[in-house]
């Protein structure tokens, strides 16, 4: 490798590289117990130079001659270059007879060629080398910091914050780069050194106030400074590097130790299992009952579900663990796992083929012994399955053949329970297969020794004993529902008589109850008088009426002599009628007695109907007075605006008198409302006296109201625009302003004109294109007025205030935002920026805003 050693070095840079190198090989002859004080003086003997290199290299140099003259200094020199050439190191222009001689740049080349080729050459990082290789691997290390971009060993290292994001990314005990800051790079590059020189054993090469005041601080004094950070940072990483390796051989052993007790226990407690599982499959003791053998069957179903599933998985995972460990073992060049005896992979095996083979022939014991009881289980179970539907179906039969409900029913229920014990005599037939089946069962059990014989055979007798006395009762009930059915025939018929006539008399009286408290709204005394006459027609029926109810009450009392010559129990209710005689006795007591009050109700209604009838006569006396006097006074409203001559405060003032005198007049309005307050609370609600109601008074005098102070409002917004637009009275008085305002006034009092042009009036037509530009026939006061002002007074345009910017601009097409902060008081200059549009021409600067689209908004002329 050829080194370049030729420096073109200024004063300056020479003192700088001479107290860099000098501290440089002052870090290496001190640990020989000596250092140099002056560069270019202590290695001139050549001494202290052969022991530098063996210092840094770890080898011996030829003996150093010991005289003094000048031939013994040279041959030293000679030496220590003949040693570093033999490095590889090609030396150019540099001879020990210049190094004798004190030639400053020659010695200074000298120890940058030994720097380069011991400290920096050897330094590799991702496939460089050297220089290149020490530059990224400060890039990487120092990568995560702020304000750090090293790309050279020149002005990255200025500011200081390199070295010691280096020193921080090693050592962050020793730093606290939070705190540092960029603009402190003298006290960065001080920290930086005094940490290096008292940590780290790093000499102090570099004067921060040279680095700081150098424009491009010497390359190789930065650079000899750096590599003593990488080789000191370097060897901390290689003690971690050895130490983690020997934590992953030895992390290996532990894992292999590890799984080699896993296996050993995984496989003791397999075998175990076994050892306990094959006895309990050997037992074929048969138990005595289904339902014991089936425990014994639900016990093997859980070995094979819950039991066996997890020692299948632990079998399969102890050959994957033993595979495992033996392949680790032999990647890690270990001798093979051999576990204890008796727990071999093949020992396990075939315990485990005796438990499959024990517990096959276990489950086909199970099976065998459960089909033999099942055959004795399912007839008993049978036999249990008959016997309990036919005692629920039994259950309270004798109870209900027993009853003697038929004393108190009536004929209808005397039939239906007779129906009803044919059914029941139809069912009790149908049974008897059921109960021989039972006897045949219980037979074929006792036949085949069943351990419970005696409770089957008890069950049994107690089913036949039941079904004798069954057949005893039904034949005693028969007879009996027969002999009380013939008792009841004679009493049904009357029965159904009485129904037949209480029906249409009880249906007579509740039309005559409704209708006698029926209430009853009338409105005139023609209509209460119809009322009295219907009801004079409903008392004459009421003889009659009395005659039909005795002959009614005479069947009821034949049917209660006949019960009692025979002693039949009634049970006093007609099977045909909800009607009973008292109901029929307490309706007839309620019409008599409600027909005296409905002739009170009449009279009384009678009397309220002619004090209504008075009420009406006086409101509507007022109506028809106060109704016209409305109606006039709107007409004259209507045309009161135009016919008051005289100036606008004129006509207000005439206008507030007409309005005094309408209100003038709410006093009758208010009397009018008493007598409809009167109306009202007697539920009045038509009078065939008037057409006028209170609504239409009420409506047409706040129409009234509502009319003139509308009119007043006109005027009154007229003497403020009048006021506002500078109009003047002459003005006012122009025949033009008067036949438009004329029109305006005559036609739409709420603010709003219909014009259609007059045909050949040209001015005519050029006024309505500029009140009514889009021709929609219709005129607003404001449009008008609006038309007067610009007919009579000067105003602004789009134009003139673009030629106002354009000042403000320097004659500019666009306006910059710090010209309108200059020229505009502050709100209306942020009121310009924020509604102007950007300016989209060639040669304005950024930020450059268009005024004229700006101004044409303003007036309409384009969207703002």
């Amino acid at each position: 490798m050829k080194y370049s050693n030729t420096l073109s070095l200024g004063v300056s840079v020479c003192v700088s590289l001479s107290q860099t190198f000098t501290a440089w090989c002052n870090s290496h002859l001190r640990k020989a117990g000596t250092q140099i004080e002056n560069i270019e003086e202590d290695f001139r003997n050549g001494l202290k130079l052969m022991l530098l290199l063996e210092v840094i290299s770890g080898e011996r140099l030829p003996k150093p001659d010991k005289g003094k003259m000048r031939f013994h200094k040279i041959a030293n020199v000679n030496k220590a270059l003949d040693f570093i050439c033999s490095k590889g190191v090609k030396l150019v222009s540099i001879g020990a007879e210049e190094i004798v001689d004190g030639n400053v740049k020659m010695t200074l080349g000298m120890i940058w060629t030994i720097i380069l080729r011991f400290a920096i050459q050897d330094i590799s990082v991702e496939e460089t080398s050297a220089k290149e290789g020490l530059l990224l691997w400060c890039q990487r290390k120092t990568a995560p910091y702020r304000n750090v971009n090293v790309q050279n060993f020149h002005i990255s290292w200025k500011d200081g914050l390199a070295l010691c994001a280096l020193i921080h990314r090693h050592r962050p005990d020793l730093i606290d780069y939070s705190k540092l800051r960029k603009d402190d790079p003298m006290g960065n590059l001080n920290t930086a050194f005094e940490v290096a020189e008292k940590y780290l054993d790093i000499p102090k090469m570099l004067d921060a106030e040279d680095i700081v005041n150098t424009p491009k601080p010497d390359e190789k004094a930065i650079m000899t400074y750096v590599s003593c950070f990488y080789h000191a940072f370097a060897g901390a990483e290689q003690a971690e590097t050895a130490a983690n390796r020997i934590c992953k051989v030895l992390a290996v052993n532990q894992e292999n130790e590890k799984l080699m007790e896993e296996y050993e226990k995984l496989a003791s407690e397999l075998l175990e299992w076994i050892r306990r599982t094959i006895p309990w499959l050997e037992n074929r003791v048969a138990e005595q009952t289904m339902r014991a053998m089936q425990q014994k069957l639900e016990d093997f179903r859980d070995y094979r579900r819950v039991h066996k599933p997890p020692k299948v998985q632990e079998k399969c995972q102890l050959e994957i663990n033993f595979n495992t460990l033996q392949t680790k073992l032999r990647l890690s060049n270990r001798p093979a796992f051999m576990p204890s005896e008796g727990k071999m992979v093949s020992d396990i095996a075939n315990a485990w083929k005796g438990l499959e083979q024990v517990e096959k022939g276990y489950e086909e014991w199970l099976l065998t012994e459960i089909r033999r009881l099942e055959r004795l289980d399912h007839l008993a179970e049978k036999f249990k399955q008959k016997s309990s539907l036919h005692e629920s179906w039994t259950s309270g039969k004798v109870e209900l053949l027993s009853m003697k409900d038929y004393e108190s029913a009536s004929l209808m229920e005397i039939r239906a329970l007779m129906r009803k014990h044919e059914a029941f005599e139809s069912d009790l037939a149908a049974h008897q297969d059921r109960v021989e089946q039972i006897a045949a069962i219980a037979q074929e059990l006792n036949e085949l020794d069943y351990h419970d014989a005696v409770t089957i055979n008890a069950r049994c007798q107690g089913i036949c004993d039941q079904w004798d006395n069954l057949g005893t009762l039904t034949q005693k009930r028969r007879d009996s529902l027969e002999r009380v059915e013939k008792l009841w025939e004679t009493i049904d018929q009357l029965y159904l008589e009485f129904a037949k006539r209480a029906a249409p008399f009880n249906n007579w009286m509740d039309g005559a109850m409704e209708d006698l408290q029926d209430m009853f709204i009338v409105h005139s005394i023609e209509e209460i008088q119809s009322l009295i006459t219907a009801h004079d027609q409903f008392k004459a029926t009421l003889p009659e009426a009395d005659k039909e109810r005795v002959a009614t009450m005479g069947i009821q009392n034949e049917i209660v002599k006949i019960a009692q010559t025979y002693g039949i129990k009634l049970s006093g209710v007609n099977p045909y009628t909800n009607l009973s005689p008292q109901d029929i006795t307490d309706k007839w007591d309620a019409v008599k007695h409600l027909v005296p009050l409905r002739d009170q109700m009449l009279q009384e209604e009678v009397a309220r109907q002619q004090s209504n009838e008075r009420l009406r006569r006086q409101f509507a006396a007022q109506a028809n007075i106060i109704g016209p006097w409305i109606q006039t006074k709107m007409e004259e409203i209507s045309h009161v605006s135009v016919d008051i001559a005289g100036s606008l405060e004129e006509q207000m003032s005439n206008l507030k008198q007409y309005e005094q005198n309408i209100i003038n007049y709410k006093c009758n309005i208010d009397k009018l409302e008493g007598d409809h307050q009167l109306s009202q609370e007697s539920l009045i609600f038509d009078n065939k006296h008037t057409n006028y109601t209170m609504e239409h008074v009420r409506v047409g005098w706040e129409q009234l109201l509502t009319t003139i102070a509308r009119t007043i409002n006109e005027v009154e917004n007229q003497i403020l625009t009048r006021d506002a637009k500078g109009i003047s009275q002459e003005q006012l008085n122009d025949d033009l302003f008067n036949y438009l305002l004329y029109l305006y006034n005559n036609f739409f009092l709420s603010l709003s004109l219909s014009l259609s042009v007059p045909q050949g009036e040209v001015e005519f037509a050029r006024i309505m294109t500029l009140v009514d530009s889009n021709n929609t026939g219709v005129v607003t006061f404001q449009a008008f007025i609006d038309f007067m002002t610009r007919e009579t007074a000067e105003t602004d345009t789009a134009d003139q205030v673009m030629a106002s910017f354009k000042i403000l601009a320097s004659d500019k097409t666009y306006i910059t935002v710090e010209e309108l902060r200059r020229e505009l008081p502050p709100e209306q200059a942020d009121y310009c920026i924020s509604r102007m549009t950007s300016y989209v021409g060639s040669g304005a600067p950024p930020g450059a805003l268009d005024y004229i689209s700006f101004s044409s908004a303003l007036y309409g002329e384009s969207d703002l």
